[in-house]
């Protein structure tokens, strides 16, 4: 995590890093060329309710963590956020809705924003999480990037909503599996080599058909076909630090993170 910093639930999310205090959250704060106007940050599993499977700072309801518990964190989210987050219901698609007027539980797996009504949010416990924001801080979006939304062109769709050339955005990269941990099939290379050949270099043979891919790379790959060139982040692995990230390759059962951005008046 060189390129970004933490920040403890009693600083603001752009504070320096601090101590971590028992009954509070931590975030991680994306280190990455974006306007001041607007704000981001992901959270992790550390400090927040919840036992078992779903300790401590499960943020999603889907995964059959106690709904009180889920409330409690979303509420502790919440204090630390000036506005109310817009929560999806995620599919592996390619849909991008707008924040501020699309319901709680729309089912997409992106959202952007034009104004500080609201703050754009995914949920991820692996998947890639990619916030974009254009460098005069009038658009920021976030989406949902699994290797199914990667090939299906969440990417493209989201940067098509906000309606701004990719030259003008910049990237950042949250956590997700690294490219040591993450095992797939034949045929998640090949539908990712039919639409891109180049892309071969993000996957590394790991015996009997299988192969250890690379999201990361895979999402440089194309962010940079849509013209955006400034990409941050990309340094995690929550397969391999359970310590402060839900993994659903590592666990099963488990809870998720979020990842999110909004602007700020």
């Amino acid at each position: 995590m060189a390129d970004d910093a933490s920040a403890s639930a009693g600083n603001s999310p752009r504070s320096e890093p601090g101590g971590l205090t028992p009954a509070g959250p931590q975030f991680i704060v994306p280190d990455w060329p974006a306007p001041p106007k607007v704000r981001a940050l992901a959270t992790t599993r550390q400090s927040g309710h919840g036992v078992g499977a779903y300790a401590s700072f499960n943020l999603a309801t889907h995964v059959g963590d106690d709904a009180a518990i889920v409330a409690a964190n979303r509420d502790l989210l919440g204090e630390y956020l000036p506005v109310a987050p817009r929560w999806l219901t995620q599919v592996h698609g390619t849909r991008c809705v707008d924040a501020e007027t699309a319901a709680d539980g729309a089912e997409a797996d992106a959202s952007f924003v034009r104004s500080p009504g609201r703050a754009c949010a995914v949920l991820t416990a692996d998947c890639l999480p990619v916030l974009l924001c254009n460098a005069d801080g009038t658009v920021a979006a976030a989406a949902h990037a699994g290797w199914r939304g990667l090939a299906a062109g969440i990417l493209e769709s989201t940067v098509a909503a906000m309606r701004v050339p990719g030259g003008a955005l910049v990237a950042w990269l949250g956590p997700a599996i690294g490219p040591a941990a993450f095992e797939v099939g034949d045929e998640v290379r090949t539908n990712f080599l039919r639409q891109d050949a180049g892309a071969i270099g993000a996957f590394v043979s790991h015996g009997d058909g299988k192969w250890l891919c690379d999201l990361y790379a895979l999402a440089r790959r194309r962010l940079a076909r849509l013209g955006v060139q400034h990409i941050s982040g990309g340094g995690y692995c929550t397969h391999a630090d359970a310590a402060r990230f839900f993994s659903y390759r590592r666990d099963g059962r488990t809870g998720r993170m979020a990842t999110l951005i909004w602007l700020e008046p």
